[in-house]
């Protein structure tokens, strides 16, 4: 594995069985999904012949990239707004959820033995609690050896979906975080040094005694990373794994939100993981090269009918079937080629 960007590529030609040449396609964007995307295009070449080339870039770059029309489809974990899908001509829809969650590497605590709540994860970032035996962490940590250390704070350094989860979460829990950081793919931060990509942060974690970061779900795992338990909206103490973000998706209401942006921060549920979010694909509803279009729609829909169990693996939460079906609708009647046949 890279230690930064990673690059999943796929991409070599394969005949099929009508004796036309497969198409290969390129997307870019967010890390937040790289694993699971990563998982299903290797399955997909494995069945299909037809190679997928992902570039883990960051949402901001996804979206850069995709609007520019320099790939075949852009992923952000940063739902587009719909005035912005509308000036550019793109359909978004949502592919796959997961969990954001807070990593530490403090000597002599495991993974889940400190518990965070929302508000002191921004008062850390904020640089108002800089030690990890201050007496706010101290208080729901009791029996816990918290040592008189300096918090080191990682972020994300490039345009990030993940840091759109993170900072949508934290704007809506702490006053003084929405007031003075609020949300974004970047924000201006108050303290802490950067990585790019959740590798970057991984890394920077990983080899640094004290500090603190977020990262998807499956990096955490993979780098065997120290994860916290967070305090939800329902006041209860959860630890992030396939129960706890499906239960934050339990209530999500596709159907009336435009551009199908849910954002599933700060859900109620006793069960549910407050940095829950859904990693969305941004394709041109009039591409230029529509035969491309097409094999990343049959891309994605082999991936709904196929890749739950993958999905769940990695501790992600597949779209459930309804959810789907509203997506291979707008499919059929938003993307067209130039001469308004259906792609899909």
């Amino acid at each position: 594995m890279r230690k930064f960007a990673q690059v999943l590529a796929l991409s070599t030609t394969a005949l099929v069985s009508t004796g036309a040449i497969a198409v290969d396609i390129t997307g870019a964007g967010a890390t937040f999904p790289y694993p699971i995307y990563a998982k299903w295009a290797d399955a997909y070449k494995k069945s299909t012949g037809v190679g997928m080339n992902y570039q883990s870039i960051g949402s901001g770059g996804g979206i850069k990239q995709i609007t520019s029309k320099t790939v075949d489809f852009g992923a952000s974990d940063m739902p587009m707004k719909p005035e912005d899908l509308e000036k550019n001509g793109l359909l978004q829809f949502p592919a796959i959820m997961g969990g954001v969650v807070p990593v530490y590497n403090i000597k002599g605590v495991a993974s889940g033995q400190i518990t965070l709540t929302g508000q002191q994860i921004a008062d850390i970032y904020l640089g108002k609690i800089a030690k990890w035996n201050d007496p706010a962490i101290a208080a729901n940590n009791k029996g816990v050896n918290l040592p008189d250390q300096a918090i080191s704070v990682v972020h994300r350094s490039d345009g990030s979906g993940t840091t759109f989860i993170f900072a949508n979460y934290l704007s809506k829990v702490s006053p003084d975080w929405k007031a003075t950081v609020g949300e974004g793919t970047s924000v201006k931060w108050p303290t802490g040094v950067g990585g790019k990509g959740n590798e970057g942060v991984s890394n920077y974690v990983g080899r640094i005694d004290g500090a603190i970061g977020y990262v998807e779900y499956a990096y955490a795992k993979q780098n065997k990373l120290a994860v916290a338990k967070m305090v939800n909206r329902d006041r209860v103490a959860v630890l992030p794994n396939d129960d706890s973000f499906k239960a934050a998706a339990a209530g999500a209401d596709w159907a009336s939100t435009p551009g199908m942006s849910v954002l599933l921060t700060d859900q109620a549920g006793k069960q549910s993981w407050p940095m829950t979010g859904a990693s969305f694909i941004l394709i041109h509803k009039v591409p230029a090269k529509p035969e491309n279009a097409r094999e990343v729609l049959k891309f994605f829909d082999w991936s709904f009918k196929n890749g739950d169990q993958m999905a769940s693996e990695l501790d992600y939460v597949p779209m459930p079937d309804p959810v789907v079906k509203m997506i291979q609708t707008e499919w059929k009647s938003k993307i067209k080629d130039e001469s308004g046949k259906a792609v899909y």
